[in-house]
């Protein structure tokens, strides 16, 4: 018998907006743990909530980052970087998610 799927929350894909990939979230997934960029209004039940059923892993634990935008420089005009929330998601031991393939 076949496993049925369950069918996905279109409002976990708008949870989730994209992988965070750097020396730092690489360093991180040899330790279970994955870094997405999530929306700004998005709480850790959700996130937790969403990964679980887009990635059909198990979440151990969801930890958040509000990174303030920085004020940079464009031909001396001054603008203001967007913030950006991040999560770092903690997988059961044993699994892992390929952020490469997408979804």
């Amino acid at each position: 018998m076949a496993k049925q799927q369950k069918a996905v929350d279109p409002r976990h894909y708008d949870v989730i907006v994209a992988p965070h990939i750097t020396e730092k979230a690489t360093l991180l997934s040899e330790h279970n743990a994955v870094v997405f960029k999530v929306a700004s209004g998005a709480t850790k039940p959700e996130i937790k909530a969403a990964v679980e059923a887009l990635f059909d892993v198990t979440v151990t634990g969801v930890n958040t980052i509000v990174q303030k935008g920085k004020t940079k420089r464009w031909k001396g005009a001054p603008y203001q970087r967007s913030d950006m929330k991040k999560a770092i998601v903690t997988l059961k031991d044993g699994q892992s998610i390929d952020v490469t393939t997408g979804i």
